[in-house]
């Protein structure tokens, strides 16, 4: 697995997205459409990188802000810049309230410390799964 590739510039572990996860498996892939109410074609993704900063199933035609300021400054990550973080990760930016975005600092915080393979093999996984199944604690 190329986790460069497959980790958005925002932080976004698109290997672990069920978007992602439902180009090779057809019962996810069936499910997503009738959640989301779009047409089975749509209920994919070939993560962040590879569909060039765009969200087909939200109908994103142009690059995300993170992508595209990512790409200007020749960086893979947000981590790597040195405004890290900036408004482009706030919150607000990509409505987080409505998709899980607001993981993202927290995991490129992780991506920093950790490194992006140990990160990817040992901690994203958990983060998503805490996030949308996991009782939080402080």
């Amino acid at each position: 697995m190329d986790y460069t590739q497959m980790t958005a510039p925002c932080g976004l572990d698109c290997f672990n997205c069920p978007m992602y996860l439902a180009n090779k498996n057809e019962k996810l892939r069936n499910v997503i459409a009738e959640r989301l109410n779009i047409p089975l074609k749509k209920a994919v993704c070939g993560g962040c990188r590879n569909e060039n900063g765009t969200i087909a199933f939200l109908n994103m035609t142009e690059p995300c802000s993170v992508y595209k300021c990512s790409e200007n400054r020749g960086i893979n990550f947000c981590c790597d810049c040195s405004e890290f973080p900036c408004d482009h990760l706030h919150p607000y930016a990509d409505k987080a309230s409505q998709f899980p975005h607001n993981t993202k600092v927290f995991n490129l915080c992780l991506i920093k410390k950790m490194g992006l393979e140990t990160w990817a093999k040992e901690k994203a996984k958990t983060v998503k799964d805490t996030y949308f199944k996991g009782k939080f604690k402080l």
